[in-house]
């Protein structure tokens, strides 16, 4: 079974359990995939987050509902997860601009949210396939100090972040406090230690030809393994770097021959070559097998 056929299996069981509760892992756990690849994965094809299909199916269910029944708002709201009729109205309006009373009252017209069929985004995938192709490569382990961040999947927090981790980690100067560097000017971006509810660590550093006992204030070390990687080049703004990402998790690897292996995804930045903000000289590593 491939990547669209194992997705659309956790979205068949989301919609035979929208009127209960559900997690994460035991959607996960349907398509095979480990919770954190599987929403990495899930938001890089569809464009939203499991949490808000999940969000947006259940009050589309729930406006049908108030249409075709007579059931009250408040037993609705109790039925799709919601814990008071209060918090299912803010929700409602929230997502469609009328209330579940006035919806109800005036047969109103709204966009509901259609059950997702993640085959029609295979075939939408292969046609745009051709964006670009990595080369595989064998990669040595390697030595990193720098300063570990934190964000999260949820809501694309991390593209919003990541640009903004860069900056701190040279206005603090993290780098003057590097020792024993491997590849002057050259930044490494790694996103690692991968949480079950989206959450993980994003470590801006430098490569290092030894690892020091004592990494200094701010720092810390960490062991980028060896292994075979996809490569990406990258040479545009930040926002051309989140249209290459969401292009190898949402197209390339979905359609490629390759499984996502365990370990780190990072990133190599030329900042010597680059021009902030308009071109920025990037690679991108995915471990692949």
């Amino acid at each position: 079974m491939g990547y669209y056929e194992r997705i659309q299996a956790s979205i068949d069981y989301m919609e035979e359990h929208l009127t209960e509760e559900l997690s994460i892992a035991e959607i996960a756990a349907k398509s095979l995939f480990s919770p954190f690849h599987y929403q990495r994965l899930f938001q890089a094809i569809s464009g939203f987050s499991v949490q808000s299909y999940i969000r947006h199916r259940r009050l589309s269910e729930a406006a049908v509902l108030l249409k075709e029944t007579e059931a009250r708002v408040l037993e609705i709201a109790v039925a799709f997860q919601y814990g008071s009729q209060e918090a299912f109205s803010r929700a409602f309006a929230a997502q469609f601009g009328i209330t579940p009373a006035k919806y109800r009252k005036e047969q109103a017209s709204v966009k509901l949210q259609k059950r997702m069929n993640f085959v029609d985004y295979r075939i939408q995938g292969r046609d745009v396939l051709t964006m670009q192709k990595p080369h595989i490569i064998q990669l040595e382990q390697t030595l990193i100090v720098g300063h570990e961040y934190l964000t999260s999947l949820r809501e694309n927090q991390h593209y919003r972040e990541i640009p903004g981790f860069y900056q701190d980690f040279g206005q603090n100067a993290y780098f003057m406090r590097i020792e024993d560097k491997a590849a002057p000017d050259m930044s490494y971006g790694i996103a690692c230690r991968f949480q079950d509810n989206g959450d993980f660590s994003f470590i801006v550093g430098e490569a290092v030809t030894q690892l020091p006992e004592e990494p200094g204030e701010g720092l810390m070390c960490f062991v980028l393994p060896g292994g075979k990687y996809a490569e990406f080049s990258s040479s545009s703004q930040p926002d051309g770097v989140q249209n290459i990402r969401d292009y190898i998790y949402g197209t390339w690897l979905p359609n490629s021959n390759y499984e996502r292996r365990p370990g780190p995804d990072f990133e190599v930045t030329d900042v010597r070559n680059s021009v902030y903000p308009d071109k920025i000289l990037m690679k991108i590593y995915i471990p692949i097998e």
